[in-house]
Formats: C-alpha cells, structure tokens, sequence
C-alpha cells in the first residue's frame, strides 16, 4: 500500500470541517476490531462487553489490560483527513470512529454515551497516539493531533469504557446522555 502522508499545513485546512462535528449525537461510521497486533477487521456490527470491552478485539487479552482503556475512540472527521482513504481508517488503531465532537468541553471525562444497546463512559487516559500512528500517517500527523489545539479537541482521540453491554452497528448514533463536570485539565501523555 502506497503511503500517503500530508503536512501539517494540508491538515490545517481540514479544521474548519472537523469543527463543525455534531456536539449531542453523532453517526457511528465505522467499527474495527483488532484480533491480533497489527490486525484489523471491519464490522458492520458488534458486542461491547462491560468486562472485554468489544467482544473479539484483543484488548482484554494484552499483558497490559487498563481497564479504563477498553475503548478507542476517533472523530470520523480527522481519521478522514489524516488517512485520505476510508480503506486507511483502521491503521489508525482504534476501535470506533463518530462523527461526533470528542474535544475535552463536549465531552469531560465521566460523560456518558448511549450507542445502540450499549452505554459508554469518557475516562482519563489521555490518547495520544504512538510511533505506529506516526508511521502509517505521517510525523507531521502525529503533530497536527497532538498539538495544543489537537489535545485540547481531541484529534487523537478519546479512551472509554462500556458501562451497559448492548450491541452496536454503523449508522447508529452515539448519543450524550450525561454531561460529566470537569474537575481539571492535569492529563498527561502516555496512553
């Protein structure tokens, strides 16, 4: 597969659009689960699981299980800019991809999600991304969604948990049913 990497001035310009995010529900658009390291299948729809998270992704089997961590989420909008193709969605590692506005304001650590039967919780872990991100997209990638304005709305990403199992599907909507208050902004990197 050919690499596509654009620099952080291109990405710039996909601001505007990422911005207009819908901020109390938003359109699941794609489901991956990862079976094993550095593979990926795409499903049209799947389980969440209180305790394995999305049922057959081998979070719950690493030798480093955080519990906190069950759940990587990614706006369905910067995933677009940063991979150009939608066959290049799953590299970026996480397990769902929402059109829907992920920044620290909308959604505070301890917001709850509504998605098809399941509920999903916001938690701490910063996500930041890794060296595997940055190699399948690009260093200047990795810089436009961790920059100030890229950590503070969440380009990289969201970490969450199930708190109701249910089954999901693409084109449910991921829907805010609790608004969480922020207690502080201390995350650190390291997810």
């Amino acid at each position: 597969m050919t690499q596509l990497h654009l620099a952080v001035a291109a990405l710039e310009e996909s601001v505007e659009h990422i911005l207009q995010s819908p901020r109390d529900a938003g359109e699941l658009k794609l489901i991956v689960r990862r079976p094993a390291v550095d593979q990926r299948e795409t499903l049209a729809q799947a389980r969440l699981d209180e305790a394995t998270g999305l049922v057959g992704d081998n979070w719950s089997t690493r030798s480093k299980v955080h519990p906190e961590m069950q759940l990587n989420i990614m706006n369905a909008r910067v995933i677009a800019a940063v991979a150009q193709t939608p066959e290049r969605w799953p590299l970026a590692g996480d397990q769902l991809f929402i059109d829907l506005d992920l920044s620290r304001e909308n959604l505070p650590v301890g917001t709850q999600i509504a998605l098809g039967d399941a509920i999903i919780e916001v938690t701490e872990p910063p996500h930041t991304g890794c060296k595997k991100f940055a190699a399948r997209f690009g260093v200047d990638a990795m810089v436009f969604v961790n920059s100030g304005r890229g950590r503070q709305l969440n380009f990289r990403g969201i970490c969450a948990r199930v708190v109701k199992s249910g089954e999901i599907k693409l084109g449910d909507l991921a829907r805010k049913i609790s608004q969480a208050h922020r207690a502080s902004d201390t995350s650190q990197c390291g997810a």
